[in-house]
Formats: structure tokens, C-alpha cells, sequence
């Protein structure tokens, strides 16, 4: 499905990002990984035949040089998915929280989000076609104690929107889509990171359960269904989807 395209996955280091370049590579792309920890991208990259670079996606120039870079090596950019993490703080009622972790994620998320979407949407107009590609958690349609989480997925579904509408002419596409959590990229430190207190992994299985009961098919969604969908949207299968966001949730609420 993406035979001789170019794929550069931002925050590819994690557990969703080696499942995407996995799909991505075994659907016929060259894949970029781009990252902050070397040895991280390392592992993800042996495993999955990708190249990877060391680079903070949250450094404009780098960024832009990096994109520049890649077009110079591989001739274009065909995908570009953003899948670094924001520095969520959840699990606190909003009138306990603080300004910081309320706004850390907004802030990162959204300024994150921006660099890589415009860096990959300049090469793409330039050649003529591309899909940029996002996820959240779908938040914004209304979470309780998920903190900042709800308007930092607010604010990237209306930056997906708007790119969209002005990249669109130019036969880009960009589009999203929402998880509401991937259950099996859960684990005792993810969760401890986002603000939750220290947990075993019986008690991480009652969360993923839990999760699993909120859903309409009562089973949450995976990093391979998430990878399967990402490689559809990217492929010129998805030629028509652009301006929204696939609501992946397994039916956490509907849309």
C-alpha cells in the first residue's frame, strides 16, 4: 500500500511508534524515525529496517533542517506522523491542579505538533502531494481527570482542520485519529509519568481492563489495529479522507 513512499515518524522511539514504522516498512515505505534518545531509535530501527535520526521535534530549526535533509536523501516526503509525547498530567481533578501541568501539554503538544505538520506540509506542497498525519486521544469530545489532555487534543484537532483546508489545494491531506488510550502501550512507568501513582502490572491489567468496558465492542484498540488504520489513511486508499478524525476508539463515545 505505500510502495516507494517516504515516511518520517516523530517520536518513533515509543511502543506505537515501532508498531507504525513496522506497518509502514512492511507496506513497501522507507521510513525516517526521529527522536531524542539514540538508543531508543536504535532498537526500533533494527527491528524494523527504519533509519532513524537524534533530533528534538520541539526544535524549529532542527526540525526544518531535518526535513530538508530527508528530502536531499530519499527526494520527498510522502507521510509525516507526529507521535511525541506532550507531558500529559491526568488522574487529578482540575481544581487541584496546577497552572503548569495543566497547560504543559497544551503548550508542548500544540507547538510540537505545529513545527512538524508545517515543516512536512512545505515539501509536501512543493511536490505536489503528501498526508500529514496526527493522534490524540479524543479528549476533547469530554474525558473527566484527563487535565490539560482535553484541550491539548482540542487544539491539534482544529490545527488538523485548518491545515487541511489550506494544504488541500495543493493536494495535500491531512487528517487524525483518535484513540481514547491503546491499551497494550500501557505500562506501570507510561502511567507513572502522566501523574498516576506507582502501580504493579495486576494493577495496570485492571486499568486496560477497565478501559476495555468503556469501549462499544467492549475491546480497546491496539497498537497493530492503530498501525493498520495509519497505513490506510496514508496510502492513496484513503484518498478521500482529509479535515477530520477517524474516531478509533472502539465506540469509547461516538461521532
Amino acid at each position: 500500500m505505500l510502495k516507494d513512499k517516504v515516511a518520517v515518524i516523530y517520536g518513533g522511539a515509543g511502543s506505537l511508534g515501532a508498531g507504525v514504522a513496522k506497518a509502514y516498512a512492511q507496506a513497501g515505505a522507507r521510513v525516517f524515525l526521529v527522536g531524542r534518545t539514540e538508543a531508543a531509535l536504535q532498537k526500533v530501527a533494527a527491528e524494523t529496517g527504519a533509519e532513524y535520526d537524534v533530533l528534538d521535534a520541539e526544535d524549529e530549526a532542527a526540525v526544518e533542517a531535518h526535513a530538508t535533509s530527508v528530502v536531499e536523501r530519499a527526494e520527498r516526503i510522502d507521510i509525516s506522523l507526529n507521535l511525541v509525547p506532550r507531558g500529559d498530567f491526568q488522574g487529578v481533578p482540575l481544581t487541584e491542579m496546577s497552572v503548569e501541568d495543566y497547560t504543559r501539554p497544551v503548550v508542548r503538544g500544540i507547538a510540537c505538533q505545529f513545527i512538524t505538520a508545517r515543516a512536512a506540509a512545505r515539501r509536501m506542497t512543493a511536490q505536489g502531494s503528501g498526508v500529514v498525519l496526527s493522534l490524540n486521544s479524543g479528549s476533547a469530545n469530554g474525558s473527566p481527570m484527563m487535565g490539560g489532555t482535553a484541550a491539548a487534543d482540542g487544539a491539534i484537532d482544529a490545527l488538523i482542520r485548518q491545515l487541511a483546508q489550506e494544504a488541500g489545494p495543493a493536494g495535500v491531506r491531512v487528517c487524525g485519529i483518535w484513540t481514547a488510550g491503546v491499551t497494550d502501550t500501557l505500562t506501570p512507568e507510561k502511567l507513572a509519568s502522566a501523574g498516576a501513582p506507582a502501580m504493579d502490572e495486576a494493577a495496570v491489567a485492571a486499568i486496560r481492563g477497565g478501559l476495555d468496558s468503556l469501549r462499544m465492542t467492549k475491546r480497546s484498540p491496539r497498537i497493530a489495529d492503530i498501525a493498520a488504520l495509519a497505513t490506510f489513511l496514508a496510502s492513496d486508499a484513503g484518498v478521500s479522507i482529509t479535515g477530520t478524525w477517524v474516531n478509533a476508539t472502539a465506540g469509547m463515545f461516538p461521532s
